[in-house]
């Protein structure tokens, strides 16, 4: 689905940004664009980019279970 009619960016667009390692509205602004003309996209964009940020798992420690011998 297209986010920013002015620049032609998709939700699929944002989302791979932020696998790329973008994680705020002014890095999509300077990176893709978004929201730089009339700005109407800003909201939609940013529960794109929240929603892909809260879906991301982080793994912070690795456990493993000890296997019987």
């Amino acid at each position: 689905m297209i986010v920013c009619v002015c620049n032609n960016i998709s939700d699929r667009e944002i989302r791979q940004a932020v696998d790329l390692g973008i994680s705020s509205v002014a890095e999509l602004h300077r990176e893709l664009g978004v929201g730089t003309m009339c700005g109407t996209c800003v909201s939609y964009a940013r529960e794109v980019l929240n929603a892909h940020l809260d879906s991301k798992t982080v793994v912070t420690e690795l456990r493993r279970t000890p296997q019987a011998a």
